[in-house]
């Protein structure tokens, strides 16, 4: 089933080098996107509750981006992508989310990112 491309912007009060830590490090994920993070070089494993996922870091961009494909869909394009994007003028911080779902799973998909997101405000101290 052909899944779809969405993004969204989260403005996040943070610099973009600590922000990289927590979107880059097993142990800043693990703050905030999952209750335990390891990785072994690219191989990232993310456990929730019992459930584990494994991803791999695709490419990585000191203080810019990272990006996923989990191993289940390692035959398909499909990712996800982690970009810090500082407006020119006002400095400005954001985080855009670029990920896949299936048509039915879009909403609840950017309503689980925005709980993630909010945890990561949380974590950063950028309320």
């Amino acid at each position: 089933m052909e899944k779809i491309k969405y993004q969204m912007e989260f403005p996040i009060q943070s610099s973009p080098s600590l922000l990289f830590q927590y979107i880059s490090t097993p142990s800043g994920m693990g703050e905030w996107y999952a209750d335990n993070v390891n990785s072994r070089g690219e191989l990232f494993t993310f456990i929730w509750s019992g459930s584990e996922e494994q991803a791999k870091l695709l490419s990585s961009r000191a203080d810019e981006r990272v990006k996923f494909r989990w191993l289940e869909d390692e035959d398909d394009p499909y990712f996800f992508e982690l970009r810090i994007q500082v407006d020119g003028v006002t400095n400005d911080v954001s985080l855009i989310v670029t990920d896949f779902a299936e048509e039915d799973e879009v909403e609840g998909n950017k309503l689980l990112w925005v709980s993630m997101i909010d945890n990561l405000k949380q974590t950063l101290g950028s309320r």
